[in-house]
């Protein structure tokens, strides 16, 4: 895309002033990627989830984190682990209901975020961080193997479980674990409950939906995507590839940030470098993490084989907030991630540079506010 094209974009999608933006920068020493800004959304900055599973909760967080500056200009930072304490109640009556048939642990999707909103509110992260006492970081895998315990003794209906009332017991363990919950709280002078909160952001839950792109389900169709962590049933709009893209960019380029969920298990999907790619040559992988090769033409009938044959997976979600374009006028999607940026395996500042490629092919869906879209691709999908 054109560079003055370019320039506009930062002015109208940079919340900072623009004078702040460099005009190119490059991830590592040694790294030839030269990058230039050109679409920035507002977003908090990175946070660690720690030694947990969710990703969902951090990534959503963020991204709502962002909604809420773009329809308010208040920037608020909300709670990640109040909407992760209610989800595993949820996710402990689904794994009762279902009989233990049904996968029960710390992963979720951005869905769930949506429905906790629905559900229990929102709170800022001065009201319940999930940290108790002295903890400084998230731990939760005793937590939850303790709780699948409690679970799996119900099921099971052992005589001489000491567990007679489960939802009491895990109840308990999250009050534990993460805090009670939150039933009314002060924040700027003001008396709120989670639900008065969450109004006071205007932030509507009905106004989010799910789009991806697979060649099992006609397109324009909305379905129950079944992948490990929907536990929830939630539903996804189904698109063509090149389209599934489009919006991607779309929005970005209408001011609206976007939640991505998708697989990080490809060697070319380096936290330390900051970068996604996918070169069309396997003996460039480790060249493509310092300069740029070419990169794999994704078609929609591999995207699809990928991800019958698991190579495509839902691994990690995240916030992407921007596009940068390299010194060739490519373009990449900037991701914030949620693994800090404190350790020698975490480069770019915590931020991910997504190429079109690794996009296309390693993308499970992307969560949006549904007036980014055109009024067009509304009517297609009966919004």
């Amino acid at each position: 895309m054109k560079k003055l094209l370019s320039i506009i974009f930062i002015v109208l999608f940079n919340f900072v002033n623009a004078q702040e933006i460099p005009t190119t920068y490059t991830l590592e020493i040694d790294s030839k990627y030269q990058f230039r800004p050109y679409i920035d959304i507002e977003a908090s900055s990175i946070k660690s989830q720690d030694k947990t599973g969710t990703c969902w909760s951090f990534s959503t967080s963020s991204f709502l984190e962002s909604e809420i500056y773009r329809l308010t200009g208040k920037k608020i930072d909300i709670s990640e682990m109040y909407s992760v304490r209610g989800t595993y109640e949820r996710k402990a009556w689904n794994y009762v209901m279902r009989q233990g048939k049904a996968q029960f642990g710390e992963g979720g999707l951005g869905h769930d975020v949506i429905n906790s909103l629905k559900t229990d509110g929102l709170v800022p992260e001065s009201e319940f961080s999930g940290l108790i006492g002295n903890q400084t970081t998230h731990s939760h895998s005793q937590m939850v193997k303790e709780i699948q315990t409690i679970l799996d003794a119900y099921i099971k209906n052992d005589i001489d479980s000491p567990y007679p009332n489960w939802k009491q017991t895990v109840d308990e363990l999250l009050n534990e674990n993460l805090g009670t919950e939150v039933n009314e709280f002060v924040f700027e002078g003001k008396v709120y409950t989670p639900k008065s909160f969450l109004e006071m952001t205007t932030i509507n839950p009905n106004d989010y939906i799910s789009i991806t792109s697979f060649t099992h389900i006609p397109f324009y169709e909305n379905f129950i995507l079944n992948i490990p962590d929907n536990f929830s049933n939630g539903t996804y709009y189904n698109v063509p590839l090149d389209e599934f893209n489009s919006i991607a960019k779309q929005v970005l380029e209408n001011g609206f940030s976007i939640e991505w969920d998708g697989d990080v298990s490809e060697k070319t999907f380096s936290p330390k470098y900051g970068i996604a790619v996918l070169p069309s040559n396997i003996e460039n992988n480790t060249k493509s993490l310092t300069e740029i090769v070419p990169e794999m033409d994704v078609t929609q009938e591999f995207r699809q084989q990928e991800f019958e044959n698991y190579n495509t997976g839902d691994d990690h979600l995240m916030h992407i907030i921007g596009i940068v374009t390299d010194q060739n006028g490519k373009l990449y999607y900037k991701i914030k991630n949620s693994w800090g940026t404190n350790s020698n395996r975490i480069g770019n500042d915590g931020y991910i540079y997504m190429s079109e490629s690794y996009f296309k092919l390693k993308s499970i869906s992307i969560l949006i506010h549904k007036n980014a879209l055109t009024q067009d691709l509304k009517q297609k999908l009966n919004l």
